[in-house]
């Protein structure tokens, strides 16, 4: 609703369009990431983000939080943060 009031619709769905187009696709990250996923979110992220990224050394998946996961849900997100940062050290 934000950006249909406040007529910045087109230019936020631009980089959706640009990266659905660009040739050739720019090629996987390989720095270390992690992801989360929480319940009531996405669900096929998974598949572009293996796609898109070469060294997922975190996956989570959470049954509630979606798409708001840091103010609905803080102390799942913080613990995972901490988790994937105790990995990379």
């Amino acid at each position: 609703m934000l950006c249909w009031l406040t007529g910045t619709a087109a230019s936020a769905a631009r980089l959706y369009y640009e990266n659905a187009h660009a040739t050739p696709r720019p090629e996987p990250t390989t720095i270390p990431i992690g992801l989360a996923a929480f319940g009531g979110d996405f669900s096929g992220i998974r598949r572009c983000a293996e796609r898109d990224h070469k060294n997922i050394i975190r996956w989570s998946t959470f049954d509630r939080g979606g798409h708001f996961a840091a103010h609905k849900v803080p102390e799942l997100l913080v613990d995972d943060i901490q988790a994937f940062f105790r990995k990379v050290r």
